[in-house]
């Protein structure tokens, strides 16, 4: 038994030490390797991907830098929701990153997609939800009335 106490103990100080860094993943890295745009640093980007991967390190990005991609895939690169939806979801399921609030950006790709919203009006109707919140006083009735559970209140 006491053995088996010192063996943990070793085991979850070793575990500790080498916990893996936190780097913040800024929107150009996952821009240049989902485009595949600029080839010297598209596989920079992969090398990084795959330190990530094996547990060198952990990428962490934010909703912002979500929003920033979707907005350039669409506006830059002209690709469609779908398409765009594909992308957000890999980054999601990479090994080795973190998105900070991945559930709300989960629904708000969905519903982007699924319901032909803008993303940042699908955000903050996921963000909305979590907060028990069901009604939008906003004139954009056009994009929040599409997501579900969300009732649509113009201001006066």
């Amino acid at each position: 038994m006491l053995f088996a106490g010192r063996f943990l103990r070793t085991m979850v100080v070793r575990w500790w030490k080498m916990k893996p860094e936190p780097v913040f993943a800024d929107t150009n890295l996952f821009l240049r390797y989902l485009t595949n745009d600029v080839l010297d640093q598209a596989d920079a980007v992969e090398r990084l991907l795959r330190r990530a991967a094996v547990g060198e390190m952990v990428l962490v990005t934010n909703e912002l830098v979500i929003a920033e991609i979707v907005w350039t895939l669409e506006s830059s690169y002209r690709l469609g929701r779908v398409a765009i939806k594909d992308k957000v979801l890999a980054i999601l399921n990479t090994p080795g990153r973190q998105v900070v609030d991945s559930d709300l950006v989960l629904k708000a790709i969905t519903w982007y997609a699924d319901k032909n919203a803008d993303f940042i009006d699908a955000y903050n109707g996921a963000w909305m939800v979590r907060q028990g919140i069901s009604v939008a006083c906003t004139f954009d009735d056009k994009h929040f009335a599409r997501l579900d559970g969300i009732a649509v209140q113009p201001p006066g």
